[in-house]
């Protein structure tokens, strides 16, 4: 194949260079196309744009491929942890035992926060959803750690930084719920690792503590892991967006928060949750919702099912729904969401409608399920995913810091309001 391509207007013909990535995919590089055509490309959503070339993360969505750093998700599933994983999208290899050793003693000397951010807990209503608790306080860091926040941070600020987030993200989002229920803060413990802290900070209160079940823990560290990275989705392209501006990372996670907060990204599993809910109190028929969800004028959609890259079953659905049966099973939950559930995916699986358009479970189908009977309630949900998909954020930032090529985001538009247009007095109007 030709390493250009031909763009041919009216009698001019452009050549543009052909990119190709490590597993063959292709693109059109368009970087000089406005100033040498006065032409741009037109991509509502993104979805045929490349925004950059990473390193992190691969997906085929047509062969139901995830990989981490080169490593299928199966694998990292199975045998890592979340610390682990955390490094290895940050730094671009697995950790040897020193290097996960000193990672993770990091994350218990800097899981504290300032004792005055106390007072913006505080100074939330009760009501208060933790996601927007949660972004603020994420951002409120960079006033608290000013010297972790410089124009260009030195390799060493920037690490120092980047375990700085991990680690209190954790505290933040325990103490935002905390908050959200009225009851008191529980501070991390040095004695507990990552996930087992937080489900104490969590859980745990002044006068019972949290009785840590190694189940809850492993199938807690499996969710973090696959929801730690997954390319260019909305949140991790808008934490790169902002932090081309050369944003600390602080500020620039605080603006991924706001963008996972939405209901077509970090709370679809919630949205599965309800749906499952007023299918059981509306007696249980699921042929009559799937017909609805056929029915073009019905405004009923089956949530949890698609999705915008997996053309194929989602690789991470099918770990997250081996994960709930062993969860389940262990703990004795019978749960007649789960039930339901299984049941649905079962039809829709075998329903040629469904099949033609390719729509199978993806990751948000059973993860809601596993969080509601750990304990967590629908509105933590999308601070769960939060806390997972942090090191992919953190990952990308760093990356996009690295790239000498990187540059400020600024997506152009095709105007279609008003021609000039002379201005009105109002005295005329």
């Amino acid at each position: 194949m030709s390493d250009t391509a031909k763009l041919i207007l009216g009698d001019k013909t452009y050549n543009l260079p052909i990119i190709t990535g490590t597993e063959n995919e292709k693109a059109i590089d368009i970087t000089k196309l406005r100033t040498e055509t006065s032409f741009i490309t037109l991509d509502n959503g993104f979805a045929n744009t490349g925004a950059t070339e990473s390193s992190i993360t691969f997906i085929d969505g047509e062969k139901s491929i995830l990989r981490y750093r080169g490593i299928p998700i199966e694998q990292v599933a199975e045998h890592s942890t979340f610390v682990e994983t955390a490094y290895l999208l940050i730094y671009n290899h697995l950790p040897n035992k020193c290097e996960l050793e000193v990672f993770s003693k990091s994350f218990t000397e800097q899981a504290m926060i300032h004792e005055d951010m106390k007072n913006f807990f505080n100074g939330y209503p009760s009501g208060g959803h933790p996601m927007s608790i949660l972004a603020s306080m994420v951002c409120s860091l960079s006033a608290y750690y000013p010297e972790l926040v410089k124009p260009n941070p030195s390799k060493e600020e920037i690490d120092l930084c980047v375990v700085e987030l991990l680690s209190k993200v954790r505290t933040i989002c325990a103490f935002s719920y905390k908050k959200s229920i009225g009851e008191p803060f529980i501070y991390p413990r040095h004695d507990l690792r990552y996930v087992s802290n937080f489900l104490n900070m969590l859980f745990s209160s002044s006068n019972r503590y949290y009785d840590i079940n190694p189940i809850i823990v492993d199938t807690l560290e499996v969710l973090f892991i696959l929801h730690a990275d997954h390319e260019q989705n909305c949140s991790t392209s808008t934490c790169r967006l902002v932090g081309s501006s050369w944003a600390n990372l602080f500020a620039s996670v605080s603006a991924a928060i706001c963008a996972l907060w939405g209901p077509l990204h970090g709370g679809a599993n919630q949205s599965v949750i309800e749906m499952l809910q007023s299918i059981i109190a509306d007696g249980g028929d699921l042929k009559k919702y799937i017909n609805k969800a056929k029915d073009r004028n019905d405004p009923f959609r089956l949530m949890g099912f698609g999705h915008r890259v997996y053309k194929n079953y989602d690789p991470r659905a099918r770990i997250i729904k081996k994960k709930a049966y062993e969860v389940f099973n262990k703990l004795g939950i019978n749960d007649p969401l789960l039930d339901l559930a299984v049941k649905l995916e079962e039809q829709v699986l075998k329903d040629e409608y469904f099949i033609e358009r390719k729509l199978y479970p993806n990751v948000d189908f059973y993860s809601g399920l596993i969080y509601q009977a750990i304990g967590i309630p629908t509105k933590m949900f999308p601070v769960m995913f939060a806390i997972g998909r942090l090191p992919g954020w953190i990952a990308h930032w760093v990356e996009m810091r690295e790239n000498p090529k990187s540059r400020i985001g600024r997506p152009r538009q095709i105007y279609i309001g008003n021609n000039e247009t002379n201005y009105t007095p109002i005295g005329n109007r």
